[in-house]
């Protein structure tokens, strides 16, 4: 099961979350599927959407509930989406 998870505030408006209420509501969202499905909590995984960008990607990974990025419009621009695929080698 995947879970995606995009303030309705970012949407298209190219602002993000801070990578740690990005993590506050995954959290919140990972404890939910654990407490209603027991069996997909550990195979669910979260990702959070939100002006994604190749600056923000790392800071955003490294958090624990915070499994994977929904890209939006960055995927347009190949330079951005790569600096974005690229972020374990960019920390």
């Amino acid at each position: 099961m995947v879970i995606a998870y995009e303030p309705v505030w970012a949407i298209g408006t190219g602002k993000n979350a801070t990578p740690e209420d990005a993590q506050e509501v995954c959290k919140a969202i990972r404890k939910k599927v654990e407490n209603d499905w027991k069996a997909a909590s550990d195979e669910v995984r979260i990702q959070y959407g939100g002006s994604v960008k190749g600056v923000n990607a790392p800071d955003l990974m490294k958090q624990i509930d915070i499994d994977g990025l929904l890209v939006g419009g960055a995927s347009l621009d190949p330079d951005e989406f790569s600096r974005i695929i690229k972020y374990r080698l960019l920390d």
